[in-house]
């Protein structure tokens, strides 16, 4: 749309030029919509504002500022860059926690087997053998591990239901997300690089919007519907407020604990130089390069961790399995 809009084709004629490209599906009979909304005479971001599962609140501001300045080329040029990026930062996420997740998975999946299918025939073998006498403590716990996961399998499922169903429940609260989000902020490995994510998001948010020619305490009220993360939607009304007063936004923002010093101050000095735009973008930039690394050097710590869970979680098995059997043959030797 940018891209035809920079050309200077008339909006309604560019629209029917995506709606016509678009294969068979929810967002062409949303293009359908918005594009009759269009023809009928509304503007444009009213009519997107009619879809906000598919166009939110920062969307639809946005092509609002564009139209009014004129400039909804540049503003729809700035809006697909910033989702190109936002995008793409999610897309490196979710690839680099791909491996970890599925090793984790073949090997919880390799346990389970043995401990169901292996361990058993054990058993039978080691009670054919009377003169191993009591068998060791090891092989006690896995063959009683054995058949409770056989015997009382249902247990282990409805407990991982019910923990699954009140996660989720109390994640649905707001005192929840609240929970659930400082926990993460703080958590040992987990916690910086969530921080990073979140401060990159406003960053490049609020910076998009204030370039775009959105008032301030607006894009701060988007921003806060589009932080992801409760204790950073608290912080943002804390600016707002501060704002609203005749305060800064440096200040409350350095007071939240969620933003780094050096971040603080970019925007102090954004702030008093009349280019916090500028300086927003740069820190998102900066911390979306930090996010990169930092998934990197979190993957790189996570598959040893898993590589070690998984070897001591065999050889524990392997060692319970053949202790009684080494155990036998010191009993025939003794008996020789």
């Amino acid at each position: 749309l940018s891209t035809l809009q920079d050309a200077g084709l008339p909006i309604v004629r560019s629209l029917k030029i995506l709606e016509g490209q678009m294969e068979r599906g929810p967002f062409k009979a949303v293009m359908a919509d918005v594009t009759e909304d269009v023809e009928s005479g509304s503007p444009l971001s009213e009519a997107l504002a009619k879809h906000p599962r598919v166009f939110d609140d920062l969307y639809s501001n946005m092509v609002k500022a564009g139209e009014a300045g004129g400039v909804l080329d540049v503003i729809l040029s700035r809006l697909a860059s910033f989702m190109e990026k936002s995008q793409r930062l999610r897309r490196r996420i979710k690839g680099a926690m791909i491996y970890p997740i599925v090793v984790a998975t073949v090997t919880l999946a390799i346990l389970m087997l043995i401990m169901i299918f292996v361990v058993p025939k054990f058993e039978q073998v080691f009670r054919q053998l009377p003169a191993l006498g009591e068998l060791p403590a090891l092989t006690k716990g896995l063959q009683a591990f054995s058949r409770f996961l056989i015997d009382r399998w249902y247990i282990i499922f409805g407990l991982i239901v019910l923990i699954v169903v009140v996660f989720k429940a109390v994640g649905r609260t707001r005192g929840g997300r609240r929970l659930y989000d400082r926990i993460t902020l703080n958590l040992p490995i987990v916690g910086p690089l969530a921080r990073k994510i979140v401060v990159a998001r406003f960053s490049r948010t609020f910076g998009t919007l204030i370039a775009s020619g959105v008032p301030i305490l607006e894009a701060l009220d988007i921003c806060q519907h589009t932080a992801g993360n409760v204790v950073m939607e608290t912080a943002l009304g804390g600016v707002r407020d501060s704002i609203s007063e005749g305060g800064t936004i440096a200040e409350p923002l350095g007071e939240s604990g969620i933003f780094d010093d050096i971040v603080v101050n970019m925007i102090d000095v954004g702030e008093e130089t009349g280019e916090l735009d500028k300086m927003l973008i740069r820190v998102a930039d900066n911390y979306d390069e930090e996010v990169d690394i930092a998934v990197g050097s979190l993957v790189a710590i996570i598959e040893p961790i898993l590589i070690v869970f998984m070897g001591g979680a065999v050889f524990l098995i392997v060692l319970g399995l053949f202790l009684p059997l080494l155990k036998l043959i010191q009993n025939l030797e003794a008996t020789m």
